[in-house]
């Protein structure tokens, strides 16, 4: 140790450096299952995946703890970990909660939402809408990629108006938890649908602060989802 530095700098510094070591695992990891390197029901070895990630074995079972709290991954004990599984029950109960917390969401933010409010909601949408026309070329990993982004960014600026944190943080996990199935029906082309023309009128319903006509919108949105990525999810056999 430097003279210059003393044992609480030291000891501060080593925190910060394992705490970064394990938001980089997560975000790997959490990256990963979403995109279905690791397919549900997958057993995840610490051992195995230290030399994919390389960070060593507590960063993993750390990082590994906080994708069970996302719902991502699931814990047997002394068993390990094995990430978690997907069912058509899982979705349709996916899907409700996230309707309820959404469409709450909207409404909230529709009530409490500002002029920088509507200029987030403005700005994602225009993102999301480039992207969706190259979308009319074809579906590649990498237009998916983005897609996936930016139309979280319109969720997320659609919802960013209301205050509530509570609700923002379990709408995220439900979020992300949709996504996985959500991949999985692009990925195989399952949707035969107007994505872009469904997030117009649902920006156009929350700009004229219609908060009835919004949140119909948004109910219908995601349960277009359930129904059209249905075919791509295995039932429990």
């Amino acid at each position: 140790m430097s003279p210059s530095v003393s044992l609480s700098e030291a000891l501060n510094d080593a925190k910060s450096k394992s705490k970064t070591l394990v938001e980089f695992a997560y975000g790997r990891l959490r990256e990963d299952i979403l995109h279905g390197r690791h397919p549900p029901g997958e057993k995840l070895r610490v051992e195995m995946l230290r030399g994919d990630y390389q960070v060593g074995s507590s960063t993993l079972r750390e990082a590994l703890s906080l994708l069970v709290a996302d719902a991502l991954v699931t814990s047997e004990g002394q068993r390990g970990f094995r990430v978690a599984p997907v069912s058509l029950d899982d979705l349709r109960d996916i899907t409700r909660m996230r309707r309820l917390l959404e469409c709450e969401a909207i409404r909230e933010a529709i009530a409490q939402g500002d002029d920088i409010w509507e200029a987030g909601v403005v700005g994602a949408y225009h993102r999301l809408s480039l992207v969706e026309e190259r979308m009319i070329n074809g579906l590649t990993p990498d237009v998916l990629d983005e897609w996936e982004e930016r139309n979280r960014a319109f969720h997320e600026a659609l919802m960013a108006g209301c205050a509530s944190k509570w609700l923002h943080h379990f709408r995220g996990i439900l979020y992300s938890q949709s996504e996985r199935y959500r991949r999985m029906a692009l990925s195989s082309r399952t949707i035969p649908r107007d994505i872009h023309a469904e997030h117009e009128a649902i920006l156009r319903a929350t700009l004229a602060r219609d908060a009835e006509t919004a949140t119909r919108l948004i109910a219908e949105h995601i349960d277009r989802t359930l129904q059209a990525i249905a075919a791509a999810v295995p039932e429990p056999g």
